[in-house]
């Protein structure tokens, strides 16, 4: 299982702060996690579509999207911060 977690803009779009998630075997990395997310359609492949700005953390620490993801590991999905 991992958990996942949807910060600002995504959580409220996708109405949802959080989830625990039985990996699939095909699943191996955040880009995987993010083409099976997608996959659900609707809100879920608007808000999380390719090309879409989006930070990425794995154990509290950010990664890129090719980052690979293990059973029991925790992924941040969050829009970049913008400073003004």
């Amino acid at each position: 299982m991992i958990r996942i977690l949807y910060f600002a803009r995504f959580r409220e779009q996708l109405g949802l702060a959080e989830e625990t998630f039985a990996c699939p075997s095909h699943i191996e990395t955040v880009t995987d996690l993010l083409v099976h997310l997608r996959g659900r359609g609707g809100v879920w492949a608007e808000t999380l579509r390719e090309g879409e700005r989006l930070m990425i953390a794995v154990n509290q620490e950010i990664v890129r999207p090719e980052a690979p993801i293990r059973d029991g590991d925790e992924i941040g999905f969050f829009p970049p911060v913008t400073g003004g």
